[in-house]
């Protein structure tokens, strides 16, 4: 894999997660790698008792991009405090090995 822009989305409850997804993808040009999901921590108190982490690469400004839509879809569902996102412009060598790690299989492109 090229070496590309990284980024994580990070929201409570998976049916926010997909929805977010769905317009991110439809707005920008990136690759969902891994979808990870676990119940946060006791002390938490959550408005969905789950949490589900994406990761997905693109051009620098495909990421930033679809994070934002990400991000505003979220919004519908959740607070704001109650959504993160990063982007790492430059994701090092051998990082493409961890994205696809995570409780949630995708398959390959072009498998039934």
């Amino acid at each position: 894999m090229e070496r590309q822009a990284l980024g994580m989305l990070e929201v409570q409850g998976y049916s926010v997660a997909l929805a977010a997804l769905d317009r991110a993808c439809k707005a920008a040009d990136i690759r969902i790698h891994g979808i990870d999901c676990n119940n946060p921590d006791g002390n938490v108190q959550a408005i969905i008792p789950l949490m589900v982490q994406v990761k997905f690469t693109g051009r620098v400004a495909d990421v930033e991009h679809a994070l934002e839509v990400a991000r505003e879809t979220a919004r519908q569902y959740l607070p704001d405090e109650a959504i993160l996102t990063r982007c790492i412009p430059s994701a090092a060598p051998g990082m493409e090995k961890l994205l696809s790690v995570g409780k949630v299989t995708l398959k390959p492109r072009g498998r039934p």
